[in-house]
């Protein structure tokens, strides 16, 4: 198998819902103009919580600092998994779990997830390249984008100054939620993006609604506003739910033959803390979060390190299990998409893998 390091140098944000209106003129930019910006790689999720944005550097430009906008400290290397230059597809973070995922957790590197359309993508921090490397060298052929082309990389060619990640203690044991909502993953011809900007629009500016489960921060909601669109090289994905989807013209939105309908399970109950300074920032700055895990905040009082594994909490189990899933990662919460006729053996297996993680707990 092949690992390939992308060109992409990615910024993660979280844009408080209060502020979307702030943004409107630089996103529909990334949207619907990519003529008019240099951005390559754009990733937008709607959740109850807020925004999350993944967004390389030059679409980090195009995007004002604000108190509504709320920048993670760490500069994220995107990577794929291909089998002889073909990108592996279909099976989500199924395929790439046991060899990625669970390696990467054992030595204590955070990731994020970005399932598409297309393919997988796998986020880790630029400062922990040297440990990826040396980690997954032995299962893969590793090649970094330079210019375009790939080049190969050794584990020689990762002594270059990064400090090396330590191992470090268990993952905290997270609440899993699973929302009614029934949702597909779908794609679209980029020359037939004008023909639903005007639905994408309403859907992503206009329509938000919050359920009132969910508002209220109850532990199971009927339903939850979701949305995931990206623009990635050239390629759209789009994750929404049916209801959701019935606004678009049928006849433009791409999905795979069988029309297969997936169920969310979410990782985290609630939002985690900030940590104590909750100043804003002053003119011209932008706010600043530290990142410690993978899309989930710890705050200094409850965890010492970075908190890792949180991924491979849901990817690891349903592998061992050969389900398939889509996993989003987002600012606050981790997403997995499954099979809807698979949903309750799916939350039986994570409930068993969380009372088998909490067992542990000192």
């Amino acid at each position: 198998m092949e690992l390939h390091i992308l060109e992409h140098r990615v910024r993660v944000l979280s844009l408080a819902r209060p502020g979307l209106w702030l943004y409107t003129h630089p996103l529909i930019k990334l949207l619907f103009l990519p003529c008019r910006s240099r951005c390559k790689f754009f990733s937008l999720t709607e959740t109850p919580e807020d925004y999350t944005l993944m967004v390389d550097e030059e679409g980090f430009k195009e995007l004002p600092p604000s108190e509504f906008l709320q920048v993670a400290e760490a500069t994220w290397l995107v990577m794929s998994v291909s089998h002889s230059g073909s990108v592996v597809q279909a099976a989500g973070v199924t395929k790439i779990a046991r060899s990625v995922i669970a390696p990467l957790a054992e030595h204590h590197v955070s990731v994020l997830m970005l399932s598409t359309y297309q393919t997988d993508f796998i986020l880790v921090r630029e400062q922990d390249l040297s440990v990826v490397i040396h980690t997954l060298a032995q299962e893969f052929q590793i090649y970094r984008e330079v210019g375009g082309e790939p080049v190969p990389v050794t584990e020689d060619d990762s002594s270059n100054g990064f400090p090396q990640t330590q191992h470090g203690p268990s993952p905290m044991v997270h609440p899993i939620q699973s929302p009614q909502n029934r949702f597909c993953v779908l794609t679209l011809d980029p020359e037939t993006l004008p023909a639903v900007a005007t639905t994408l629009i309403d859907v992503l500016f206009y329509s938000h609604s919050v359920p009132r489960e969910a508002a209220s921060g109850g532990s199971e909601p009927t339903s939850i506003p979701f949305f995931a669109f990206s623009l990635i090289e050239g390629y759209i994905s789009i994750v929404m739910d049916a209801e959701t989807q019935k606004k678009f013209p049928s006849d433009l939105l791409l999905t795979s033959s069988s029309g297969e309908l997936w169920r969310m399970v979410r990782i985290g109950g609630q939002p985690l803390g900030f940590g104590e300074d909750h100043s804003l920032p002053g003119p011209g700055e932008r706010a600043t979060l530290w990142v410690f895990t993978a899309s989930k905040v710890i705050p200094p009082c409850l965890q010492p390190s970075d908190e890792c594994g949180i991924v491979a909490q849901i990817a690891g189990p349903l592998a061992a299990a050969d389900i398939s899933a889509y996993y989003i990662s987002t600012f606050n919460f981790d997403h997995a998409l499954v099979p809807e006729d698979e949903i309750s053996s799916v939350i039986d297996i994570l409930q068993r893998r969380q009372e088998v993680l909490a067992s542990k707990d000192p």
